[in-house]
């Protein structure tokens, strides 16, 4: 027989009548089915009235499309529209959930023993259609099998389920890491952050030294960014998971072999870390500056938390300078080992040149929170602008002669000779 983790029901007891009258009940229940490694998806849709009008996605992996109301399945433009029913109904559909990456391991993985995968793996992002000011109360449900629990980036509610809130969308989905199975989970307030870390019981997971680590690092981080999550989840797997780490929205998956810092002084757990509390976004062909200030912090954050010597952060700025010679472009497409190592030199020659020119009153750490309180997309024009607030002229570290394959996405002024 199932465990259900249930949602709670009805709107918050805070919410006007008025609010009350423009929100949609969205309700997301996720049935894993080890044996045939599948998730079911049904999402049903409780409205007064026609405040949802339509709702479109990428049919990407979904298959047995199913529910009420009109649903027209466009496969050749890999796209399904729902029109729902006036007062609701539902839209079910099912997903093969493994998902291998890059040929060395799975992004997404459910069988006998656990699951690990995005909420987005499962759930397409949609677009909507509503009636002007409508917005969705969205719940998540977990329908597991006997003995399994779960762990997401969302807190459970005292109803149970999960709410899944976002100040930001009127529309809301789930997102994020999902670990399902037998599971340990350690938690800990670090920073004023609520931190889980969590991983298969059988899986050989460090939980308690990754909260160790996050002890010594997290509040160096947290200095960084204006406005932290309250939550972080770290969700942890051993084979056949991809032997790497990934963030999502206020989570992340890091494989239980990678050390949790590395021979080279860099640290994949703390990287995937700067990538969550940024929360940044870049414009096309500056994937860079998003690596390179992960990377960057990552190490800068051992130093200062004394995790790392000042003598082997050196080393370890050594070792990306030499890797970074390697380095044929900086702007364009994912970015490589080699431009991640490129960037972080560059932000190492900026910091230096915004500390020397304000006699040491201000740093690079200005400049990424200037960026991230822009709410605006990373941008080598953006990161040129805040700079040279600090320098009082355009930063020699950022001249177009310095930054390979950058000259079409540069301002003009970084261009001259």
């Amino acid at each position: 027989m199932a465990a259900a983790i249930l949602a709670g029901c009805g709107a918050p007891t805070s919410e006007s009548a008025a609010q009350s009258a423009t929100r949609y009940d969205l309700t997301y229940t996720l049935t894993p089915l080890p044996r045939e490694q599948v998730v079911e998806v049904e999402m049903e849709l409780v409205q007064s009235r026609r405040l949802l009008r339509e709702m479109s996605f990428a049919i990407g992996r979904a298959v047995e499309i199913d529910g009420e109301g009109e649903i027209s399945v466009d496969t050749g433009n890999d796209r399904v529209r729902w029109t729902p029913p006036e007062s609701g109904g539902t839209l079910t559909w099912r997903v093969e959930l493994p998902h291998a990456r890059n040929g060395s391991g799975y992004d997404a993985w459910l069988d006998a023993s656990f699951g690990l995968f995005r909420a987005e793996d499962v759930i397409p992002r949609a677009s909507t259609r509503t009636l002007r000011g409508a917005a969705s109360r969205t719940r998540l449900r977990l329908e597991l099998p006997a003995g399994w629990s779960a762990v997401t980036q969302y807190q459970r509610s005292s109803r149970g389920g999960y709410r899944v809130r976002s100040d930001e969308r009127r529309f809301v989905q789930p997102s994020g890491w999902i670990l399902l199975g037998d599971l340990g989970v350690r938690r800990d307030d670090i920073a004023g952050i609520r931190v889980a870390v969590a991983a298969p019981a059988d899986h050989d997971a460090r939980r308690i030294d990754m909260l160790a680590l996050l002890n010594w690092t997290l509040p160096e981080i947290v200095r960084l960014v204006p406005e932290p999550p309250p939550r972080l989840t770290i969700v942890a797997a051993g084979d056949p998971m991809w032997r790497g780490g990934l963030s999502a929205p206020s989570s992340i998956f890091v494989h239980s072999g990678r050390p949790l810092i590395s021979e080279n002084g860099t640290s994949t757990l703390l990287h995937e870390v700067m990538h969550v509390l940024m929360s940044a976004r870049a414009e096309p062909g500056h994937d860079w500056l998003l690596e390179g200030f992960a990377e960057y912090y990552s190490l800068e954050v051992l130093r200062r938390s004394g995790s790392l010597t000042p003598v082997r952060h050196s080393q370890a700025l050594a070792q990306l300078e030499n890797w970074a010679g390697t380095a044929t472009l900086l702007c364009g497409g994912e970015s490589s080992g080699s431009q991640t190592a490129l960037a972080v030199v560059t932000f190492a020659a900026l910091d230096r040149e915004i500390r020397e020119h304000s006699t040491g009153g201000h740093s690079l750490d200005d400049v990424l929170h200037d960026m991230l309180g822009a709410d605006a997309a990373f941008s080598l024009d953006l990161l040129m602008h805040f700079a040279a607030e600090y320098i009082g002229e355009n930063p020699d570290a950022l001249h177009i002669g310095k930054l390979p394959g950058c000259r079409n996405m540069a301002p003009a002024s970084t261009t001259s000779p």
